[in-house]
């Protein structure tokens, strides 16, 4: 991470406040919550906190290293957005162009529609859009959302398979119904894996070679990928083989053989330095060290509330979504500074990944924090544990 390394005091934050940070996640650690972490928080372009604690692997007992390299999940989301965006600003295409113009399995879609007897299905009135696609409102869902009968259709078909490739995966979507009429509802969803499809037909390359070429090697950012070669297969933080809490623990993605799947809604690794150069890169508004990748008020625009009144469709997509936020391309973001039970100003922009990393960036106090761990039925605690003591340690 190039981000020069300061006392907090001398960007607004405090010292004492950032070490009762770490001293409380070293506390889980000891209390065997939390298998370990890596922290950052940064302020003006500056590094007030770059710290680990507990365990890589609890399984070896190694320390936590900095640098290890973590199942980000659905934080690949933010990055799958950022490289649509750079295709619509270079012209290539439209947000309101049909998903169907470059994926025509998508030409036929058709929703499920409840009925007293059985839900039937019906042609949609409108196809799902590019700007569906980055907003979450293209009438797809997730199979770990609900038990619906579209759901059960994605469970039945393994529709999370990593043995699919992405045009394979979009073909089997396209050929299911979806659960509601494209527009009319914010369902979090595997949209964004067919927004990696559309890349990689406009683009003409693999999902992973475009994220190499125009965002991963422009951005500094060499650990994160979609598999860990053999070499750093010692750098996979992992998460405890049974959950703490005595709940069923969730099987995370084996990230160390190559999978068939370049998952653009939640397939990629990282490591903490990489993904920190990535979020400093959003707060400068599409820049980083000289080299630009997008326009301010595309930035700008992609973090703003794209959702307007339209309404959250169902209680998993309404827990992702706290209240008085709404959802732009690619991230929730803040519209009231109260209201959600977590602190941040207007205008910030967050997400989170299933394993349990999680960021947020907070560009009216120039500020963005990422917590990386792999604890995944922990993780909406820790994330607002970090949300709170992050806003706890700013001074001004």
């Amino acid at each position: 991470m190039t981000l020069a390394a300061v006392p907090p005091e001398k960007i607004g934050l405090s010292t004492p406040r950032l070490a009762r940070l770490m001293a409380v996640l070293q506390d889980e650690v000891l209390r065997k919550r939390l298998p370990g972490a890596v922290a950052v928080v940064a302020r003006h372009g500056k590094t007030a906190l770059f710290d680990s604690v507990g365990q890589l692997n609890p399984g070896t007992g190694e320390a936590m290293h900095r640098d290890a390299r973590f199942r980000i999940y659905s934080m690949t989301k933010p990055i799958v957005s950022v490289a649509a965006m750079m295709l619509v600003e270079e012209g290539r295409m439209l947000l309101a162009d049909p998903v169907f113009k470059y994926l025509p399995e998508f030409a036929q879609q058709q929703v499920m529609v409840p009925d007293d007897a059985e839900p039937k299905l019906q042609r949609v009135q409108r196809g799902a859009s590019v700007h569906d696609l980055l907003r979450h409102t293209a009438g797809m869902t997730y199979e770990f959302l609900g038990s619906a009968p579209v759901q059960r259709q994605y469970a039945q078909l393994r529709i999370g398979s990593r043995e699919r490739s992405l045009a394979e995966l979009t073909q089997q979507l396209a050929s299911l119904p979806l659960m509601f009429e494209p527009g009319s509802v914010f369902e979090y969803s595997r949209a964004t894996d067919v927004l990696g499809r559309v890349i990689e037909v406009v683009s003409q390359q693999t999902l992973q070679q475009f994220l190499q070429d125009r965002l991963f090697d422009p951005l500094g950012m060499p650990d994160t990928s979609f598999t860990v070669p053999a070499e750093f297969h010692g750098h996979i933080a992992e998460p405890f083989a049974k959950d703490p809490d005595g709940g069923a623990q969730m099987r995370v993605i084996d990230v160390r053989s190559d999978a068939a799947l370049a998952s653009g809604g939640g397939g990629l690794i990282s490591t903490a330095p990489d993904y920190a150069r990535f979020l400093q890169f959003l707060l400068n508004r599409g820049e980083l060290d000289g080299v630009r990748l997008l326009g301010p008020q595309t930035v700008d625009f992609m973090t703003t509330d794209h959702l307007g009144d339209i309404a959250v469709a169902s209680g998993g997509s309404r827990a992702l979504l706290p209240a008085g936020h709404g959802f732009g391309l690619g991230f929730a973001v803040r519209k009231h500074l109260g209201v959600a039970p977590v602190p941040g100003s207007v205008g910030t922009y967050f997400w989170g990944g299933l394993a349990g990393t999680s960021f947020f960036v907070d560009p009216q106090l120039d500020m963005f924090a990422c917590l990386m761990l792999q604890a995944p039925n922990q993780r909406e605690y820790y994330r607002m544990l970090f949300r709170d003591m992050v806003y706890a340690a700013v001074m001004d």
